[in-house]
């Protein structure tokens, strides 16, 4: 699981943690399930792993079991990672990517567009509205061909999916 970029990229992104996390995971993967289990087992200390199990816990990548001790009557947490979660956050990930690529592809196809010299490009109402001149460097503007952009689009949105 951890060979994966895609769910390291994911990981990562939850504990913004790179060096204690992966330890961490990997010690949970192999069965440990306590946070002391775990500081012994990678050498990281308590409080950074148990900042690192709280934000997945958070992120909802692992879960906890509470019960007590029943000799010092303090609770014990319990551990447990969550493979399935990871790829449902990967699967909103790119779900979420692939709407926002399409609702780009819309707008790209929905509008015509004009660029001046410098690169600012502006709708056909933004322009017109402005006499095809630039409101931030009063270049002219020129009508600009996008279906190479809306092209590109659907590339990314197709290896996305």
């Amino acid at each position: 699981m951890l060979n994966d970029p895609i769910v390291l990229e994911i990981l990562m992104d939850i504990t913004d943690d790179e060096k204690c996390s992966i330890p961490i995971i990997e010690c949970m993967l192999e069965g440990k399930t306590s946070a002391e289990e775990i500081s012994e087992e990678t050498e990281i200390v308590l409080t950074l792993v148990r900042k690192v199990l709280y934000k997945m816990n958070d992120a909802c990548v692992i879960s906890y079991t509470k019960t007590k001790d029943p000799k010092t009557k303090w609770e014990i947490y319990s551990w447990k990672f969550e493979e399935d979660k990871v790829y449902d956050l990967i699967t909103k990930k790119y779900d979420k990517l692939s709407e926002q690529i399409e609702k780009s592809v819309k707008y790209e196809e929905e509008n015509m567009f004009f660029v001046c010299n410098n690169g600012h490009r502006y709708v056909f109402e933004k322009a017109s509205e402005d006499n095809f001149i630039c409101p931030k460097c009063k270049c002219s503007l020129e009508y600009q061909e996008n279906s190479a952009v809306i092209e590109e689009l659907l590339k990314e949105k197709a290896a996305v999916i």
